[in-house]
């Protein structure tokens, strides 16, 4: 799939980026999960000019509006993104591939944590959040990778490449089966049971899951989600920050020719009426960059 504008999300801030390349005459996919957003299944009484609205009817409703203007919607998380010459290279869930002369990254930013005993004291000592940008690390080492989603699975499969041995914890996968069954070809251990704690004295020695199973390891990585923000930037030659926010210009810009950033992304404040107003801005601005405006 051809496309002058990918957005990346389809919460609030992708979907105005969406709204506004589109009418800028831009073809524009959307890419991601409606459902996944922050902004689904709340109730939202701080927007401006509405008193009180669903989270849930606000998407729908921005959808609607970004298809009435030729947006494409299509509902599969991102995997793997790329530079190919003057255009970018996204890689889906169902192994189909989107290129576009510009790209808005409005993922929103991963709040789960696996809330369990030894992941916040363990931080930095073992447990991670982004085998990405720690595979590294691992070479010959042993490695854990939670999670169900996308994400988990190719983390997984990249992880074989590095470490000695690589276990994958899945209790309820939510992956393309092609992507279970390639880290799974690749070597990856799968464990059917949710974690229970992670085990270590002063740096990771194990995870235990919830069926008593122990599984000793140097890292664990927790996974839980589509492809982060962060690492897309990467992907994309933009560097984020080390919170893993996007740093960005007045015009949305993150700093690489073609590559934009909105919403909750781009730091704090994470408020819809931010999201909503650096998605207009983002998404003009890619719709001029195809058009060689900027």
């Amino acid at each position: 799939m051809d496309c002058d504008v990918a957005v990346i999300g389809a919460g609030p801030a992708g979907v105005q980026a969406a709204i506004h390349a589109s009418r800028k005459k831009a073809s524009t996919i959307v890419l991601g999960k409606p459902a996944a957003s922050a902004l689904a299944g709340t109730l939202i009484d701080n927007y401006f000019g509405i008193a009180e609205t669903s989270g849930d009817g606000m998407l729908s409703e921005g959808r609607s509006q970004a298809e009435s203007t030729g947006a494409v919607f299509v509902e599969e998380n991102v995997i793997s993104a790329a530079r190919e010459g003057d255009s970018f290279v996204l890689g889906l869930e169902s192994g189909e591939q989107v290129r576009a002369k510009a790209v808005v990254i409005a993922t929103g930013i991963s709040r789960t944590k696996l809330n369990v005993p030894g992941e916040r004291e363990l931080f930095g000592k073992g447990v991670s959040y982004c085998a990405v940008c720690d595979c590294g690390f691992y070479r010959g080492r042993r490695a854990v990778i939670v999670g169900n989603d996308s994400e988990a699975a190719v983390s997984a499969e990249l992880m074989t490449g590095f470490a000695s041995e690589t276990h994958w914890v899945c209790w309820d996968p939510k992956a393309n089966d092609a992507l279970v069954r390639r880290a799974l070809d690749a070597g990856a251990v799968m464990h059917a049971s949710r974690p229970a704690s992670i085990e270590g004295d002063g740096k990771v020695e194990a995870i235990v899951l919830q069926d008593g199973t122990s599984i000793p390891t140097d890292g664990v990585f927790i996974e839980l989600g589509a492809k982060s923000a962060a690492d897309i930037a990467l992907d994309l030659g933009a560097m984020p920050e080390v919170d893993d926010t996007i740093k960005v210009d007045s015009g949305c810009s993150a700093g690489v020719p073609g590559v934009y950033a909105c919403g909750d992304v781009t730091g704090r404040p994470w408020q819809v009426a931010k999201a909503v107003g650096q998605g207009c801005v983002a998404g003009s601005a890619a719709a001029d960059y195809t058009k060689g405006l900027k």
